[in-house]
């Protein structure tokens, strides 16, 4: 079996470092707020080109407390609306109504997968206080379009860059484009930790530091709180493990790209449509998105061939029955490609022989 992504194999290759990063915490007898996380924030923020990176526990954390933080700046109050695409997965529309915010659905570009500029235009009120673009799939979305219709109505954004560590549009890095972003490193991201961690980046020196201090209980100095924060920290391990395969993602991102550009020269199938992007620089595939009209009979095909894939994702957020509100909702373009969509393996560590054996069982695919 060709696996969707084979993290045992993809780490193997850093082994001795990632070894070697970890005793050099566990030698050093401090495990949380240490050196590790002060010199990967440095080198995060750099990578992202933005002034500030703060460690926290995960992705859905990063972007939580960024709007929570607004709040207790005084930047966003309870019931504000904030622009966010229907298709995307839950934790972007989670971190929205965790903070008593009001989450505006907004259709995606079906090309892209991505939010469509266009529509967030015509979703502007005169409630709307921030955009909350993601950059899906790994693909970075139409910043200098939303930053345009941002800056014309003084609202804040917020990327959720948790898919797309190293893309670039118009020359700068995701994660530096918006007034800050909130990044995940669950292990199968393509900056992954071995476990949950996450981090938000920013240029905003009063943002950064709030983030911090609500992730630290609230509290600026031990003992003393000033806000009622939360438990949600970067350790030094992760932290550690971070430092080693940033300095792989880069080549790793590269590799994706070759193997995406195979899938896209070498599936012929007229079952199959491929995904499309403007240029290479600005897609790090974090998956490889297809679609297909018959998507569980071509998912079983493909699986009685040796081949494993995923669907990224069944079900939207506003059909989820923690949103049952919502479930009576018609946003058509995004319940459509969830119902189509489906992605091919595609990892740092494919080789070629298996590139071609996912290419073949796709091509020899008929719907009937």
């Amino acid at each position: 079996m060709i696996s969707f992504l084979d993290l045992k194999r993809v780490n193997a290759r850093f082994s001795a470092e990632l070894l070697e990063a970890c005793a050099r915490v566990i030698d050093s007898g401090w495990y949380i707020g240490g050196s590790e996380l002060a010199s990967f924030e440095k080198e995060f923020a750099e990578y992202c080109g933005t002034r500030y990176c703060v460690g926290v526990a995960n992705g859905l954390d990063a972007l939580t407390l960024v709007l929570r933080a607004w709040k207790e700046l005084g930047r966003l109050k309870d019931g504000d609306k904030v622009i966010v695409p229907a298709n995307t997965y839950i934790a972007s529309i989670l971190s929205i109504t965790e903070n008593r915010l009001e989450p505006v659905l907004v259709e995606p570009d079906p090309r892209t997968y991505n939010i469509d500029p266009g529509k967030v235009k015509g979703a502007v009120s005169a409630k709307t206080k921030a955009i909350l673009p993601v950059h899906l799939y790994g693909q970075a979305a139409g910043m200098p379009a939303i930053m345009e219709i941002a800056n014309k109505h003084q609202l804040l954004v917020l990327e959720d860059a948790a898919q797309a560590h190293g893309a670039i549009i118009s020359g700068r890095k995701v994660g530096g484009w918006g007034h800050a972003s909130g990044f995940s490193f669950y292990p199968g991201k393509n900056l992954g930790a071995l476990g949950d961690a996450g981090a938000v980046t920013t240029d905003d020196e009063e943002l950064a530091y709030t983030v911090r201090v609500l992730g630290n209980y609230g509290s600026e100095k031990k003992y003393r709180n000033r806000y009622q924060g939360v438990n949600s920290r970067l350790d030094e391990i992760q932290a550690a493990i971070l430092r080693v395969k940033l300095r792989h993602l880069d080549e790793d991102n590269a590799r994706r790209r070759e193997v995406a550009r195979a899938y896209r020269d070498g599936i012929h199938n007229p079952e199959i449509e491929l995904p499309e992007w403007d240029y290479d620089e600005q897609h790090v595939f974090h998956v490889f998105v297809v679609q297909a009209n018959r998507r569980e009979v071509l998912k079983r095909f493909l699986d009685e061939r040796g081949v494993q894939t995923l669907i990224h994702y069944p079900l939207p957020p506003h059909l989820q029955q923690a949103y049952i509100e919502w479930n009576g909702r018609s946003l058509p373009v995004t319940e459509t490609l969830h119902e189509r969509v489906l992605s091919l393996p595609i990892g740092p560590d494919m080789i070629p022989d298996e590139l071609e054996r996912v290419i073949a069982a796709c091509n020899a695919f008929d719907a009937g």
